[in-house]
């Protein structure tokens, strides 16, 4: 029997989407200072590069960006004489660090998929369910039936054509996009008292296996938007929610939060705390120490003293942190990247700040304004973001550069270094599909994260509510 190292790195979760699901990359590389993820990233992109042709540009930003595109170029260096003859398939590459925006993973995704992440949580490529909502959909013989008592377990992915269609949508918009496919289904079925002929019988008979699958598909759809639904028309949501946006418009970022007061007075999850007060941190760049040290004291005297590893571990990540003389550099970088937009259209989005109904993701207007019109626009912003910023362009062998037609579009690969979520891809989609953006947008990431799933992650007792 032989023995051998079986490298997986980039595991495709979709026709879009790459991830190395390294569970614990943030954490080992900015509470650890342990680079073996980023090691490992660089050999899954040098991978990519051997089936895909070599990367002609690479941008960056942040200190791990800078390590993996070192890696990279040395990797490249090392194997000089076995070049792959392939003609790129992208033309540059973005690698973005985690830690230069810290914001976006805390906010509570508003997209459809963002929000059964937030909600159940999506675990590779699956979600599991409450059964109660699916056992109506059974037949109408099976009343008698005991319930069932096993959650159930959907795939998530385009594969499914409806799933395709409203992943990325607010969920505001869900309602209705759900209601025209029924109407479209059922025209669709309505279509069989039309057929007169034996060849249009035949012709409806073949369809039938995917209207069926589309018509499964429509009332699996529906019962988790319901299931949502009721979670996101509570009181206790909408309160959570609007205490998230008025931190991200800079309201009363600098005193103690009674919100935040009132969830640690009724012991809601840590979790839930932990996330609130981040948030506020990194929107005001930093608390008041006589403030921090309130929250830390309210939380370490409701939670328990254990809980103290899990706050010097968010201090030391920079999501918790005392303010220091600088001044709040958090407003200047939402004006000049128009972070919030008022009035989002969720319905018909024409801007990436639909996926949080108002606050564009900082991460992805980075990736938006690089591709137009260049990160030399935003110098200034660049250097008040932590690490540096850079540029790198790998030689290509003669006779392998590209040449683009008329109106072809460039395909950019995003690499986001220590994790991203649903809500972020969705705007990187949404850029992909925008009618000028005459860029696509290919995602690949150390792990797919929601705030709860990231923020445990720097818990170092995690199995705490």
């Amino acid at each position: 029997i032989n023995i051998d190292e079986y490298i997986l790195d980039l595991i495709p979760y979709d026709g879009d989407l790459l991830s190395m699901e390294s569970e614990g990359a943030f954490r080992e590389c900015y509470l650890e200072s342990d680079q073996t993820s980023l090691y490992h990233t660089a050999k899954g992109l040098m991978t990519l590069q051997a089936l895909y042709g070599t990367i002609p540009q690479i941008f960056g930003k942040g200190e791990c960006a800078r390590h993996v595109a070192n890696m990279m170029l040395r990797m490249k260096r090392e194997f000089a004489g076995s070049q792959t003859q392939i003609l790129p398939v992208f033309d540059s590459l973005l690698l973005l660090d985690r830690n230069i925006d810290l914001l976006t993973p805390l906010a509570t995704q508003l997209t459809y998929e963002g929000l059964i992440d937030e909600v159940y949580g999506i675990t590779n490529g699956y979600v599991k369910l409450p059964p109660e909502k699916f056992a109506a959909q059974k037949k109408q013989g099976e009343v008698g039936k005991d319930l069932p008592t096993e959650p159930k377990k959907m795939q998530l992915n385009s594969a499914e054509e409806l799933y395709a269609e409203i992943r990325d949508k607010n969920f505001n918009a869900i309602g209705a996009a759900l209601s025209k496919k029924a109407k479209i289904i059922s025209a669709a079925f309505e279509e069989r008292h039309n057929a007169k002929t034996v060849g249009e019988i035949k012709q409806f008979v073949s369809q039938l296996p995917h209207m069926q699958a589309a018509r499964s598909s429509l009332a699996n759809h529906t019962s988790i938007a319901e299931l949502i639904k009721d979670i996101t028309t509570s009181e206790a949501f909408f309160d959570n929610l609007t205490v998230e946006q008025e931190f991200m418009t800079g309201v009363d970022t600098d005193k103690v939060n009674t919100y935040i007061e009132d969830c640690i007075a009724q012991k809601d999850p840590l979790i839930k705390i932990l996330r609130l007060v981040c948030m506020q941190s990194v929107c005001n760049n930093g608390l008041k120490q006589k403030i921090l040290d309130y929250y830390k004291r309210e939380i370490l005297q409701t939670y328990g003293y254990e809980h103290m590893l899990t706050l010097n571990n968010l201090e030391k990540t920079g999501l918790l942190k005392p303010q220091t003389g600088t001044r709040n550099i958090y407003p200047t970088i939402r004006k000049t990247l128009k972070l919030w937009m008022e009035d989002a259209n969720e319905q018909n989005p024409n801007d990436i700040s639909y996926v949080y109904s108002g606050y564009a993701p900082l991460s992805i207007r980075l990736t938006q304004v690089l591709a137009r019109p260049g990160w030399r626009s935003i110098e200034e912003v660049l250097k008040m973001l932590p690490g540096p910023h850079f540029e790198e362009r790998q030689q290509l062998p003669a006779g392998l550069h590209k040449k683009r037609q008329q109106g072809e579009s460039r395909t950019t690969l995003v690499f986001f270094l220590g994790g991203v979520t649903y809500a972020e891809i969705a705007a990187l989609r949404f850029l992909s599909q925008m009618e000028d953006g005459g860029t696509e947008y290919i995602i690949a990431t150390t792990k797919l994260i929601n705030g709860t799933s990231w923020i445990k992650s720097l818990m170092d007792r995690p199995e705490a509510p």
